[in-house]
């Protein structure tokens, strides 16, 4: 096949676990590929980035478990970028450090592809910093050693080989990428090259996300320490004297939810902002999305609703999702803000009253409570709505609660329905649930507790539920499932701090 001028690779560093450690660079490649090949250490949530049409293909290799061959992930990376894709190749951590990049880089070179380089976040320096050490410290070193863990069976070049007697006798830190299953082995190795048998080592396993672990001990000990204990890769070693630094340092692991796992079960491209504010805590966060978020069924009278907006007196919006849903389409009719009119609005809850203020609109009246009632009780105290014209925004299978009362005031209610949710399905989290369970398992919504159900997935022994508020606690009651902490405050920072408070009175 002839190759196609527009197809590029990107080489591109996933970072060590943490999506916030992700370098804008990688990201916008990502939302830009047509191709995406990834490894076992990149964080598959960052794969939610990419769009709805890129093909996206697991190359995962970790130790006696190879998906791909180095060779064939080669092959398959010049095979794609010459039909004229944008391929990423997200690789875990930097993809020049210890992850064979050099080699892909290599096999696009030698093919007379254009490629390019997207250097990443290691976890050689940030799953040290993580677990507070320092890998450099002015009072205790001034030299840092990277090496692998990972001896090629293959033959390899002179230079490629590992000089444990260097590594034993240079002063510094030593950090070690991979090799945690060889821990043993090398460590006897190092002692018998002349390393200090007390010389501090800590290994800091998954290091950045809510699942790290942090073992520390002696080079003397601590294969049999990792033994004991279960500890097994992927893990980062480091030797050394700040190996021993601790008191105070380890930040991450000394926040209130660190060690929680935490399942958050919105729809995928609404459980950013949860999962965000969760792992800012500490937890352990991973996506089980039960519902997507998509067009309404009658589209046209949706668009006719919100071309007319500007002869309605109010409108109201029930949903963070229906403000979205609404100026989405506003801009696609209208390209000037004021041809929304004179028109007064209304926001149930303070995300939603939030996202309006994105668009630069003042929200005229919203209830101390983010809940149907509350917004009525507001509009009863602001005036009479007798004969005034009320557009409801709201999702196809919300509560018509709010119309109902409205037009009991006397006034003349239209409903826009904005969007609608179906259940969603990922296999992937779906796995991961089964096999790992939860401590907390948050609903943000009727229909996120509705489709969660669906799936027919049990609660795991012990794991408590999270609502955001009493419509989805009503839901969640009428449907058997018990409800271990609402939300006060009915949105997505009110429901991370009832988690935290939780754990806080336990």
């Amino acid at each position: 096949m002839a190759k196609h001028s527009s197809g590029i690779c990107y080489l591109a560093g996933a970072g060590p676990g943490d999506l916030g450690l992700v370098t804008l660079k990688t990201r916008a490649a990502i939302e830009n590929a047509e191709v995406i090949v990834y490894d076992y250490l990149c964080n598959a949530e960052m794969l939610a980035w990419a769009p709805p049409k890129a093909e996206i293909i697991y190359a995962g290799k970790k130790a006696g478990a190879h998906t791909l061959s180095q060779e064939e992930i080669n092959a398959l990376l010049v095979a794609k970028t010459r039909e004229g894709k944008r391929v990423v190749r997200l690789k875990g951590g930097d993809p020049f450090l210890f992850g064979r990049g050099g080699e892909e880089a290599e096999a696009l070179a030698k093919a007379g592809l254009p490629f390019e380089v997207i250097p990443g976040v290691t976890s050689a320096l940030a799953a040290p910093a993580y677990a507070g050490i320092p890998v450099t410290h002015r009072g205790h070193n001034a030299q840092l050693t990277i090496f692998t863990g990972h001896e090629e069976t293959e033959p390899a070049g002179e230079g490629a080989r590992i000089d444990y007697a260097a590594i034993a006798r240079g002063p510094g830190t030593k950090v070690m990428l991979m090799g945690i299953e060889r821990l043993e082995s090398i460590a006897t190795r190092l002692l018998e090259e002349g390393a200090s048998p007390d010389l501090p080592v800590a290994l800091v396993r998954w290091g950045t996300t809510g699942r790290q672990r942090t073992l520390r001990g002696t080079l003397s000990g601590i294969a049999r320490s990792a033994k004991e204990t279960g500890f097994a890769a992927p893990a980062v070693a480091v030797f050394g004297s700040v190996a021993a630094l601790e008191e105070g340092l380890n930040w991450f692991e000394s926040k209130p939810l660190f060690g929680r796992k935490v399942a958050v079960t919105r729809s995928r491209r609404q459980a950013g902002a949860l999962s965000e504010q969760l792992r800012a805590l500490g937890a352990d966060v991973y996506e089980l999305p039960t519902i997507r978020i998509e067009p309404p069924a009658n589209l046209l009278e949706f668009g006719e609703l919100v071309r007319d907006a500007h002869t309605y007196d109010w409108v109201v919006f029930t949903s963070p999702n229906g403000v979205d849903a609404f100026f989405e389409l506003f801009y696609k009719i209208y390209d000037d803000a004021r041809e929304i009119g004179g028109v007064r609005i209304a926001a149930v809850g303070p995300a939603t009253a939030a996202r309006i203020k994105e668009f630069h609109l003042h929200v005229d009246l919203q209830p101390e409570q983010a809940v149907a009632e509350s917004l009525v009780k507001a509009f009863t105290k602001d005036g009479s709505v007798e004969n005034q014209k009320i557009l409801v925004v709201r999702p196809e299978t919300a509560r018509d609660l709010l119309s109902k009362e409205l037009t009991k005031m006397g006034a003349i209610v239209d409903e826009a329905i904005a969007y609608r949710t179906v259940p969603e399905t990922d296999a992937a989290a779906v796995a991961r649930f089964r096999e790992e369970g939860a401590d907390f398992v948050t609903f943000t919504s009727s229909s996120t507790v509705e489709n969660f159900l669906a799936l027919n997935l049990p609660l795991p022994d012990g794991a408590r539920t999270a609502s955001i508020g009493p419509v989805t606690s009503k839901t969640m009651r009428s449907l058997g499932m018990k409800v271990d902490v609402e939300a006060k405050r009915h949105d997505i920072e009110g429901l991370a701090e009832a988690i935290r408070n939780a754990y806080a009175r336990s």
